[in-house]
Protein backbone atom coordinates (compact mmCIF):
# COMPACT_ATOMS: atom_id res chain seq x y z
CA UNK A 1 0.00 0.00 0.00
CA UNK A 2 1.33 3.51 -1.07
CA UNK A 3 0.00 5.65 2.27
CA UNK A 4 0.95 9.07 -0.22
CA UNK A 5 -1.77 7.86 -2.17
CA UNK A 6 -3.94 6.71 0.21
CA UNK A 7 -3.81 10.24 1.61
CA UNK A 8 -4.40 12.21 -1.60
CA UNK A 9 -7.94 9.59 -1.43
CA UNK A 10 -8.96 10.01 1.46
CA UNK A 11 -9.08 14.29 0.86
CA UNK A 12 -10.58 13.59 -2.46
CA UNK A 13 -13.28 11.79 -1.00
CA UNK A 14 -13.62 13.94 2.04
CA UNK A 15 -13.61 17.15 -0.27
CA UNK A 16 -16.53 15.50 -2.42
CA UNK A 17 -18.59 14.38 0.87
CA UNK A 18 -17.87 18.05 1.97
CA UNK A 19 -19.39 19.56 -1.12
CA UNK A 20 -22.91 17.55 -0.59
CA UNK A 21 -23.20 18.37 2.88
CA UNK A 22 -22.79 21.87 1.78
CA UNK A 23 -25.78 22.01 -0.95
CA UNK A 24 -27.82 19.74 1.93
CA UNK A 25 -27.01 22.63 4.19
CA UNK A 26 -27.89 25.36 2.30
CA UNK A 27 -30.90 24.10 0.29
CA UNK A 28 -32.78 22.06 2.52
CA UNK A 29 -35.76 24.06 3.07
CA UNK A 30 -36.26 24.28 -1.00
CA UNK A 31 -38.16 21.93 -3.51
CA UNK A 32 -37.82 19.30 -5.87
CA UNK A 33 -37.08 21.31 -8.56
CA UNK A 34 -34.09 22.81 -6.98
CA UNK A 35 -33.03 19.36 -5.66
CA UNK A 36 -33.74 17.43 -8.98
CA UNK A 37 -32.22 20.62 -11.25
CA UNK A 38 -30.73 23.17 -9.46
CA UNK A 39 -32.96 25.27 -9.47
CA UNK A 40 -32.53 26.00 -13.43
CA UNK A 41 -29.99 28.47 -12.69
CA UNK A 42 -26.36 26.67 -12.87
CA UNK A 43 -23.90 29.06 -14.76
CA UNK A 44 -22.32 28.61 -18.06
CA UNK A 45 -18.79 27.31 -16.97
CA UNK A 46 -20.60 24.50 -14.17
CA UNK A 47 -23.04 23.53 -16.59
CA UNK A 48 -20.17 22.88 -19.50
CA UNK A 49 -17.84 20.80 -17.42
CA UNK A 50 -20.68 19.18 -16.04
CA UNK A 51 -22.21 18.16 -18.58
CA UNK A 52 -19.01 16.61 -20.35
CA UNK A 53 -17.65 15.36 -16.78
CA UNK A 54 -20.98 13.18 -16.83
CA UNK A 55 -20.38 11.78 -20.19
CA UNK A 56 -17.07 10.95 -19.97
CA UNK A 57 -16.99 8.11 -17.35
CA UNK A 58 -14.38 5.81 -16.39
CA UNK A 59 -14.23 4.60 -19.80
CA UNK A 60 -12.20 7.84 -21.37
CA UNK A 61 -9.40 6.54 -18.85
CA UNK A 62 -9.10 3.12 -18.74
CA UNK A 63 -11.19 1.62 -21.67
CA UNK A 64 -10.55 3.89 -24.36
CA UNK A 65 -6.92 4.39 -23.76
CA UNK A 66 -6.73 0.46 -23.23
CA UNK A 67 -8.16 -0.10 -26.12
CA UNK A 68 -5.71 1.84 -28.70
CA UNK A 69 -2.65 0.58 -26.48
CA UNK A 70 -3.83 -2.89 -27.48
CA UNK A 71 -5.29 -2.14 -31.03
CA UNK A 72 -4.29 0.75 -32.18
CA UNK A 73 -5.89 3.88 -34.40
CA UNK A 74 -8.80 1.82 -35.53
CA UNK A 75 -10.21 2.45 -32.33
CA UNK A 76 -9.98 6.60 -32.72
CA UNK A 77 -13.46 6.71 -34.34
CA UNK A 78 -15.17 6.46 -31.07
CA UNK A 79 -13.71 9.87 -30.02
CA UNK A 80 -14.48 10.97 -33.94
CA UNK A 81 -18.25 9.96 -33.25
CA UNK A 82 -18.25 11.39 -30.06
CA UNK A 83 -16.62 14.79 -30.74
CA UNK A 84 -19.33 15.21 -33.88
CA UNK A 85 -21.86 14.55 -31.40
CA UNK A 86 -20.78 16.76 -28.70
CA UNK A 87 -20.45 19.63 -31.21
CA UNK A 88 -23.73 18.71 -33.09
CA UNK A 89 -25.51 18.51 -29.64
CA UNK A 90 -24.50 21.79 -28.38
CA UNK A 91 -25.55 23.51 -31.20
CA UNK A 92 -28.76 22.38 -32.41
CA UNK A 93 -30.02 19.98 -29.19
CA UNK A 94 -28.90 22.18 -26.55
CA UNK A 95 -30.40 25.84 -26.62
CA UNK A 96 -33.84 25.06 -28.19
CA UNK A 97 -34.05 22.18 -25.53
CA UNK A 98 -33.85 24.83 -22.99
CA UNK A 99 -36.30 27.13 -24.29
CA UNK A 100 -39.03 24.42 -25.20
CA UNK A 101 -38.51 22.68 -21.62
CA UNK A 102 -39.22 26.46 -20.08
CA UNK A 103 -42.62 26.63 -22.36
CA UNK A 104 -43.43 23.18 -21.58
CA UNK A 105 -44.81 23.74 -18.34
CA UNK A 106 -41.27 24.65 -17.09
CA UNK A 107 -39.92 20.93 -17.24
CA UNK A 108 -37.69 19.03 -14.77
CA UNK A 109 -37.18 15.99 -16.33
CA UNK A 110 -36.94 14.51 -19.69
CA UNK A 111 -40.16 12.25 -19.61
CA UNK A 112 -42.00 15.41 -18.37
CA UNK A 113 -40.84 17.45 -21.17
CA UNK A 114 -41.83 14.82 -23.49
CA UNK A 115 -45.33 14.52 -21.80
CA UNK A 116 -45.35 18.65 -21.87
CA UNK A 117 -44.39 18.96 -24.98
CA UNK A 118 -47.51 17.00 -26.40
CA UNK A 119 -49.70 18.49 -23.87
CA UNK A 120 -50.46 14.90 -22.24
CA UNK A 121 -51.83 14.33 -18.55
CA UNK A 122 -51.34 10.46 -19.25
CA UNK A 123 -48.74 8.25 -17.37
CA UNK A 124 -47.79 6.02 -20.08
CA UNK A 125 -44.80 7.94 -21.88
CA UNK A 126 -43.33 8.88 -18.72
CA UNK A 127 -43.74 5.37 -16.80
CA UNK A 128 -41.85 3.92 -20.24
CA UNK A 129 -39.45 6.45 -20.04
CA UNK A 130 -38.77 5.50 -15.72
CA UNK A 131 -38.66 2.48 -16.84
CA UNK A 132 -35.54 2.68 -19.56
CA UNK A 133 -34.20 4.81 -17.42
CA UNK A 134 -33.77 2.36 -14.60
CA UNK A 135 -32.53 -0.42 -16.79
CA UNK A 136 -30.22 2.45 -18.44
CA UNK A 137 -29.09 3.47 -15.07
CA UNK A 138 -28.46 0.31 -12.93
CA UNK A 139 -25.83 -1.00 -15.97
CA UNK A 140 -24.13 2.85 -16.05
CA UNK A 141 -23.79 3.56 -12.65
CA UNK A 142 -22.20 -0.68 -12.52
CA UNK A 143 -19.59 0.78 -14.93
CA UNK A 144 -19.02 3.49 -12.61
CA UNK A 145 -18.64 1.46 -9.46
CA UNK A 146 -16.47 -1.49 -10.97
CA UNK A 147 -14.09 1.80 -12.17
CA UNK A 148 -13.88 2.87 -8.19
CA UNK A 149 -13.67 -0.39 -6.90
CA UNK A 150 -10.68 -1.03 -9.20
CA UNK A 151 -8.75 1.62 -8.35
CA UNK A 152 -9.45 1.52 -4.77
CA UNK A 153 -8.42 -2.14 -4.46
CA UNK A 154 -5.46 -1.50 -6.70
CA UNK A 155 -4.23 1.55 -4.34
CA UNK A 156 -5.13 0.21 -0.94
CA UNK A 157 -4.64 -3.72 -1.62
CA UNK A 158 -8.72 -3.69 -0.10
CA UNK A 159 -10.72 -6.75 -1.21
CA UNK A 160 -12.77 -5.29 -4.45
CA UNK A 161 -15.57 -6.15 -3.51
CA UNK A 162 -14.85 -4.15 -0.55
CA UNK A 163 -13.59 -1.38 -2.62
CA UNK A 164 -16.65 -0.86 -4.62
CA UNK A 165 -18.94 -1.08 -1.55
CA UNK A 166 -17.07 2.14 -0.08
CA UNK A 167 -17.41 3.56 -3.35
CA UNK A 168 -20.90 2.70 -3.66
CA UNK A 169 -21.62 4.08 -0.23
CA UNK A 170 -19.40 7.87 -0.79
CA UNK A 171 -21.35 8.25 -4.51
CA UNK A 172 -24.99 7.81 -2.36
CA UNK A 173 -23.94 10.04 0.31
CA UNK A 174 -23.02 13.68 -1.88
CA UNK A 175 -25.69 12.73 -4.20
CA UNK A 176 -28.36 11.87 -1.72
CA UNK A 177 -27.40 14.90 0.49
CA UNK A 178 -26.98 17.82 -2.43
CA UNK A 179 -29.12 16.61 -5.45
CA UNK A 180 -28.33 18.54 -8.24
CA UNK A 181 -26.25 21.54 -7.36
CA UNK A 182 -23.89 19.64 -5.40
CA UNK A 183 -23.67 16.96 -8.17
CA UNK A 184 -23.09 19.43 -10.64
CA UNK A 185 -20.66 21.12 -8.67
CA UNK A 186 -18.71 17.93 -7.88
CA UNK A 187 -18.73 17.57 -11.34
CA UNK A 188 -16.99 20.85 -11.72
CA UNK A 189 -14.12 19.80 -10.32
CA UNK A 190 -14.19 16.15 -11.19
CA UNK A 191 -13.88 17.51 -14.89
CA UNK A 192 -11.12 19.76 -13.68
CA UNK A 193 -9.03 17.19 -12.78
CA UNK A 194 -10.11 14.74 -15.49
CA UNK A 195 -8.49 17.10 -17.96
CA UNK A 196 -5.09 17.83 -15.75
CA UNK A 197 -4.74 14.55 -15.67
CA UNK A 198 -5.01 13.55 -19.28
CA UNK A 199 -2.97 16.60 -20.17
CA UNK A 200 0.08 15.69 -17.79
CA UNK A 201 0.28 12.08 -17.67
CA UNK A 202 1.23 11.58 -21.56
CA UNK A 203 3.46 14.83 -21.70
CA UNK A 204 5.04 13.54 -18.70
CA UNK A 205 5.53 10.37 -20.39
CA UNK A 206 7.10 10.90 -23.10
CA UNK A 207 9.60 13.38 -21.45
CA UNK A 208 11.42 10.84 -18.72
CA UNK A 209 10.57 7.47 -19.47
CA UNK A 210 12.91 5.14 -21.42
CA UNK A 211 11.34 3.33 -23.95
CA UNK A 212 10.45 0.16 -24.16
CA UNK A 213 12.48 -1.95 -26.85
CA UNK A 214 10.29 -5.02 -26.80
CA UNK A 215 7.05 -3.48 -27.69
CA UNK A 216 6.02 -5.24 -31.04
CA UNK A 217 3.38 -3.05 -33.13
CA UNK A 218 1.08 -4.96 -35.52
CA UNK A 219 1.21 -4.34 -39.58
CA UNK A 220 -2.16 -2.81 -39.01
CA UNK A 221 -1.67 -0.75 -35.51
CA UNK A 222 -1.23 2.66 -37.40
CA UNK A 223 -4.39 1.67 -39.80
CA UNK A 224 -7.68 3.76 -39.51
CA UNK A 225 -8.84 0.89 -40.90
CA UNK A 226 -9.32 -1.92 -38.03
CA UNK A 227 -7.89 -4.83 -40.58
CA UNK A 228 -5.69 -2.84 -42.84
CA UNK A 229 -8.49 -3.32 -45.52
CA UNK A 230 -11.75 -2.52 -46.70
CA UNK A 231 -13.86 -5.51 -45.41
CA UNK A 232 -16.68 -5.31 -43.29
CA UNK A 233 -14.76 -5.55 -39.58
CA UNK A 234 -13.28 -2.03 -40.70
CA UNK A 235 -16.23 -0.37 -41.84
CA UNK A 236 -18.16 -1.86 -38.76
CA UNK A 237 -15.31 -0.72 -36.93
CA UNK A 238 -15.83 2.95 -38.47
CA UNK A 239 -19.61 3.03 -38.44
CA UNK A 240 -19.54 1.69 -34.30
CA UNK A 241 -17.08 4.84 -33.46
CA UNK A 242 -19.45 7.33 -35.09
CA UNK A 243 -22.31 5.61 -34.17
CA UNK A 244 -21.84 6.45 -30.32
CA UNK A 245 -22.24 10.42 -31.11
CA UNK A 246 -25.89 9.53 -31.63
CA UNK A 247 -25.67 8.95 -28.19
CA UNK A 248 -25.91 12.27 -26.87
CA UNK A 249 -28.78 13.22 -28.57
CA UNK A 250 -30.58 10.50 -26.05
CA UNK A 251 -28.46 10.44 -22.94
CA UNK A 252 -31.04 11.99 -20.24
CA UNK A 253 -27.97 13.13 -17.47
CA UNK A 254 -26.52 15.46 -20.10
CA UNK A 255 -30.02 16.75 -21.57
CA UNK A 256 -30.93 18.29 -18.32
CA UNK A 257 -27.52 19.90 -17.95
CA UNK A 258 -28.58 21.80 -21.14
CA UNK A 259 -32.06 22.69 -19.48
CA UNK A 260 -30.64 23.64 -16.11
CA UNK A 261 -28.15 26.51 -17.58
CA UNK A 262 -29.97 30.14 -16.35
CA UNK A 263 -29.95 31.78 -19.42
CA UNK A 264 -29.37 32.40 -23.77
CA UNK A 265 -25.85 33.80 -22.56
CA UNK A 266 -24.11 31.66 -20.35
CA UNK A 267 -25.72 28.92 -23.15
CA UNK A 268 -23.38 30.22 -25.69
CA UNK A 269 -20.81 30.11 -23.31
CA UNK A 270 -21.32 26.52 -22.08
CA UNK A 271 -21.69 25.51 -26.10
CA UNK A 272 -17.53 26.56 -26.52
CA UNK A 273 -16.29 25.52 -23.45
CA UNK A 274 -18.14 22.22 -23.75
CA UNK A 275 -17.05 21.30 -27.10
CA UNK A 276 -13.50 22.67 -26.50
CA UNK A 277 -13.53 20.30 -23.46
CA UNK A 278 -14.51 17.08 -25.14
CA UNK A 279 -12.22 17.54 -28.07
CA UNK A 280 -9.19 18.32 -25.23
CA UNK A 281 -10.33 14.84 -22.96
CA UNK A 282 -10.81 13.33 -26.35
CA UNK A 283 -7.58 13.81 -28.19
CA UNK A 284 -5.47 13.16 -25.16
CA UNK A 285 -7.12 9.85 -23.78
CA UNK A 286 -6.10 9.11 -27.77
CA UNK A 287 -2.16 10.14 -27.01
CA UNK A 288 -2.68 8.57 -23.67
CA UNK A 289 -3.45 5.04 -25.66
CA UNK A 290 -0.26 5.62 -28.08
CA UNK A 291 2.01 6.96 -25.41
CA UNK A 292 1.36 4.08 -23.28
CA UNK A 293 1.80 1.30 -26.62
CA UNK A 294 5.41 3.06 -26.66
CA UNK A 295 6.35 2.72 -23.40
CA UNK A 296 5.13 0.27 -21.70
CA UNK A 297 3.54 -2.01 -24.79
CA UNK A 298 5.12 -5.11 -24.04
CA UNK A 299 3.37 -5.64 -20.30
CA UNK A 300 -0.19 -4.62 -21.44
CA UNK A 301 -2.14 -7.64 -22.72
CA UNK A 302 -6.15 -8.19 -22.75
CA UNK A 303 -6.39 -8.74 -19.26
CA UNK A 304 -4.74 -5.53 -18.28
CA UNK A 305 -5.13 -3.40 -20.40
CA UNK A 306 -7.49 -0.85 -18.65
CA UNK A 307 -4.89 -0.25 -16.64
CA UNK A 308 -3.07 1.61 -18.62
CA UNK A 309 -3.63 4.52 -16.64
CA UNK A 310 -2.40 3.47 -13.40
CA UNK A 311 0.16 1.66 -14.41
CA UNK A 312 2.00 4.27 -16.40
CA UNK A 313 1.14 6.76 -13.62
CA UNK A 314 2.88 4.83 -11.14
CA UNK A 315 6.03 4.61 -12.92
CA UNK A 316 6.14 8.09 -13.16
CA UNK A 317 5.07 9.22 -9.50
CA UNK A 318 5.62 6.03 -7.13
CA UNK A 319 8.76 7.34 -5.24
CA UNK A 320 8.18 9.99 -1.74
CA UNK A 321 6.32 12.90 -1.99
CA UNK A 322 5.90 12.23 -6.07
CA UNK A 323 3.48 9.85 -5.10
CA UNK A 324 1.14 12.34 -3.55
CA UNK A 325 0.93 13.87 -7.27
CA UNK A 326 0.59 10.41 -8.45
CA UNK A 327 -2.18 9.90 -6.04
CA UNK A 328 -3.63 12.50 -7.26
CA UNK A 329 -3.84 11.78 -10.79
CA UNK A 330 -5.09 8.39 -9.81
CA UNK A 331 -8.02 10.25 -8.09
CA UNK A 332 -8.92 11.38 -11.81
CA UNK A 333 -10.00 8.05 -12.75
CA UNK A 334 -12.45 7.83 -9.15
CA UNK A 335 -13.20 11.22 -10.46
CA UNK A 336 -14.45 9.96 -14.07
CA UNK A 337 -16.56 7.16 -12.47
CA UNK A 338 -18.35 9.04 -9.85
CA UNK A 339 -19.00 12.52 -12.15
CA UNK A 340 -21.08 9.69 -14.38
CA UNK A 341 -22.70 7.56 -11.23
CA UNK A 342 -24.39 10.58 -9.34
CA UNK A 343 -25.48 11.74 -12.69
CA UNK A 344 -27.07 8.42 -13.28
CA UNK A 345 -28.71 8.11 -9.90
CA UNK A 346 -29.74 11.98 -9.50
CA UNK A 347 -31.78 11.30 -13.56
CA UNK A 348 -32.69 8.30 -12.24
CA UNK A 349 -34.40 9.19 -8.93
CA UNK A 350 -35.78 12.26 -10.53
CA UNK A 351 -37.79 10.39 -13.56
CA UNK A 352 -39.20 7.96 -10.55
CA UNK A 353 -40.06 10.69 -7.93
CA UNK A 354 -41.20 13.00 -10.11
CA UNK A 355 -42.72 10.63 -13.15
CA UNK A 356 -44.24 7.91 -11.33
CA UNK A 357 -44.29 8.16 -8.08
CA UNK A 358 -46.08 11.79 -8.29
CA UNK A 359 -47.85 10.76 -11.88
CA UNK A 360 -49.48 8.02 -10.51
CA UNK A 361 -49.07 6.63 -6.78
CA UNK A 362 -49.29 10.27 -4.92
CA UNK A 363 -50.68 12.71 -6.83
CA UNK A 364 -50.60 15.26 -3.68
CA UNK A 365 -47.16 14.57 -2.36
CA UNK A 366 -45.12 17.62 -0.92
CA UNK A 367 -41.98 18.62 -1.90
CA UNK A 368 -40.25 17.55 1.13
CA UNK A 369 -42.51 13.87 0.32
CA UNK A 370 -41.14 14.05 -3.23
CA UNK A 371 -37.19 15.20 -1.85
CA UNK A 372 -37.15 11.92 0.24
CA UNK A 373 -38.57 9.40 -2.60
CA UNK A 374 -35.80 10.86 -5.04
CA UNK A 375 -33.17 10.07 -2.13
CA UNK A 376 -34.91 6.36 -1.21
CA UNK A 377 -34.34 5.76 -5.08
CA UNK A 378 -30.55 6.87 -5.29
CA UNK A 379 -29.85 4.19 -2.77
CA UNK A 380 -32.57 1.81 -4.05
CA UNK A 381 -30.65 1.83 -7.67
CA UNK A 382 -27.02 2.17 -6.25
CA UNK A 383 -27.62 -1.16 -4.33
CA UNK A 384 -29.17 -2.46 -7.74
CA UNK A 385 -25.81 -1.01 -9.70
CA UNK A 386 -23.23 -2.89 -7.00
CA UNK A 387 -25.55 -6.02 -7.22
CA UNK A 388 -24.77 -5.85 -11.02
CA UNK A 389 -21.03 -4.19 -10.52
CA UNK A 390 -20.18 -7.79 -8.17
CA UNK A 391 -21.40 -10.18 -10.95
CA UNK A 392 -20.25 -8.66 -13.94
CA UNK A 393 -17.05 -7.75 -11.72
CA UNK A 394 -15.01 -9.14 -15.02
CA UNK A 395 -16.55 -7.85 -17.87
CA UNK A 396 -14.38 -4.58 -19.25
CA UNK A 397 -15.85 -1.15 -18.08
CA UNK A 398 -15.87 -0.41 -21.34
CA UNK A 399 -18.41 -3.07 -22.43
CA UNK A 400 -20.92 -2.16 -19.47
CA UNK A 401 -20.77 1.86 -20.21
CA UNK A 402 -21.36 0.77 -23.80
CA UNK A 403 -24.37 -1.51 -23.27
CA UNK A 404 -25.72 1.66 -21.21
CA UNK A 405 -25.27 3.89 -24.23
CA UNK A 406 -26.91 2.19 -26.38
CA UNK A 407 -30.04 1.87 -24.88
CA UNK A 408 -30.42 5.88 -24.10
CA UNK A 409 -29.00 6.35 -27.34
CA UNK A 410 -31.21 4.34 -29.37
CA UNK A 411 -34.74 4.83 -26.84
CA UNK A 412 -34.66 8.61 -26.93
CA UNK A 413 -31.69 9.91 -29.74
CA UNK A 414 -34.18 10.30 -32.70
CA UNK A 415 -37.34 10.76 -30.72
CA UNK A 416 -35.44 14.43 -29.46
CA UNK A 417 -34.47 14.90 -32.39
CA UNK A 418 -38.48 14.64 -33.93
CA UNK A 419 -39.83 16.41 -30.71
CA UNK A 420 -37.25 19.35 -30.92
CA UNK A 421 -37.51 20.03 -34.87
CA UNK A 422 -40.89 18.75 -36.24
CA UNK A 423 -44.06 20.26 -35.75
CA UNK A 424 -46.36 17.15 -37.16
CA UNK A 425 -44.41 14.98 -34.67
CA UNK A 426 -47.19 13.64 -32.32
CA UNK A 427 -47.29 11.27 -29.18
CA UNK A 428 -47.99 8.10 -30.14
CA UNK A 429 -45.09 8.66 -32.32
CA UNK A 430 -42.98 9.52 -29.79
CA UNK A 431 -44.43 6.41 -27.48
CA UNK A 432 -44.09 3.59 -30.27
CA UNK A 433 -40.35 5.26 -31.10
CA UNK A 434 -38.76 5.34 -27.87
CA UNK A 435 -40.22 1.38 -27.23
CA UNK A 436 -39.10 0.67 -30.43
CA UNK A 437 -35.14 1.79 -30.15
CA UNK A 438 -35.37 0.34 -26.66
CA UNK A 439 -36.48 -3.08 -27.95
CA UNK A 440 -34.25 -3.08 -30.83
CA UNK A 441 -31.03 -2.20 -28.96
CA UNK A 442 -31.44 -4.69 -26.69
CA UNK A 443 -32.20 -8.02 -28.95
CA UNK A 444 -29.41 -6.71 -31.69
CA UNK A 445 -27.16 -6.50 -28.49
CA UNK A 446 -28.26 -10.32 -27.77
CA UNK A 447 -28.94 -11.72 -30.83
CA UNK A 448 -25.58 -10.67 -32.55
CA UNK A 449 -23.33 -8.64 -29.79
CA UNK A 450 -23.36 -10.63 -27.45
CA UNK A 451 -19.43 -11.77 -27.42
CA UNK A 452 -18.84 -7.98 -27.21
CA UNK A 453 -19.87 -8.14 -23.76
CA UNK A 454 -18.12 -11.70 -22.75
CA UNK A 455 -21.06 -13.73 -23.40
CA UNK A 456 -22.29 -16.26 -26.39
CA UNK A 457 -24.19 -14.51 -29.17
CA UNK A 458 -27.32 -16.02 -29.73
CA UNK A 459 -27.25 -15.91 -33.78
CA UNK A 460 -23.69 -14.43 -34.48
CA UNK A 461 -21.09 -11.74 -34.05
CA UNK A 462 -22.07 -8.98 -36.30
CA UNK A 463 -19.60 -6.35 -34.99
CA UNK A 464 -22.12 -3.27 -35.79
CA UNK A 465 -22.98 -1.45 -32.52
CA UNK A 466 -26.71 -1.97 -31.63
CA UNK A 467 -26.93 1.95 -31.16
CA UNK A 468 -27.12 2.15 -34.76
CA UNK A 469 -30.23 -0.48 -35.99
CA UNK A 470 -32.20 1.09 -32.93
CA UNK A 471 -31.53 4.76 -33.55
CA UNK A 472 -32.95 4.42 -37.34
CA UNK A 473 -35.42 1.73 -36.21
CA UNK A 474 -36.87 4.61 -33.42
CA UNK A 475 -36.58 7.16 -35.68
CA UNK A 476 -38.47 4.91 -38.63
CA UNK A 477 -41.07 4.19 -36.56
CA UNK A 478 -41.79 7.37 -34.57
CA UNK A 479 -42.55 9.19 -38.37
CA UNK A 480 -44.39 6.22 -39.68
CA UNK A 481 -46.38 5.97 -36.36
CA UNK A 482 -46.95 10.02 -36.23
CA UNK A 483 -48.67 10.11 -40.42
CA UNK A 484 -50.67 6.95 -39.69
CA UNK A 485 -52.13 9.27 -36.79
CA UNK A 486 -53.88 12.14 -35.72
CA UNK A 487 -52.01 15.10 -36.57
CA UNK A 488 -51.16 17.06 -32.46
CA UNK A 489 -53.58 19.68 -31.28
CA UNK A 490 -53.59 23.11 -32.23
CA UNK A 491 -52.15 24.09 -28.81
CA UNK A 492 -49.45 21.72 -29.30
CA UNK A 493 -48.20 23.05 -32.56
CA UNK A 494 -48.81 26.85 -31.35
CA UNK A 495 -46.25 25.50 -28.46
CA UNK A 496 -43.74 24.22 -31.12
CA UNK A 497 -44.29 28.04 -32.50
CA UNK A 498 -43.40 29.94 -29.97
CA UNK A 499 -40.45 27.88 -28.86
CA UNK A 500 -38.86 29.51 -32.04
CA UNK A 501 -40.47 33.23 -31.25
CA UNK A 502 -39.56 32.83 -27.90
CA UNK A 503 -36.52 36.02 -27.04
CA UNK A 504 -34.88 35.77 -23.55
CA UNK A 505 -34.42 39.05 -21.52
CA UNK A 506 -30.97 38.83 -19.91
Amino acid sequence: MNYYELVMFVLYFAFMLGIGIFFFVKSKDKGEKDYFLGGKSMNGLVSALSAGASDMSNWVLMGLPGAICMFGFGQVWISIGLIIGTVLSWIFVAPRLRRYAIKADDAITIPQFFANRFKQKGSLLKISCAVIFVVGYCLYAASSIVACGKIFSTITTVDRKLSMIISAIIIIGYTMLGGFKAVCWTDFFQGMLMLVALMALPIVAVLVLPEDTAVVTGANYYNFLSTGKFDWSSVASILTGLGWGLGYFGMPHILVRYMSVKSEKEMKKSRIIGSVWTFIILAMATILGLVAHEYMGSSVNADNKENVFIDLTRRLFSNGGMALIGGLLLSAIVAAAMSTADSQLLASSSAFSSDIYKSVIKKDASDKEMLWVGRVVVCVVTIVALLIAVFFEKTSIMSLVSAAWSIFGAAFGAVMILCLFWKRFNYKGALFGIIAGFIVSILWMVLFNFEYYGFESVIANTELYEIIPGFIVSMAVAVIVTLCTKAPEKEVVELFDSVGDCVEEE
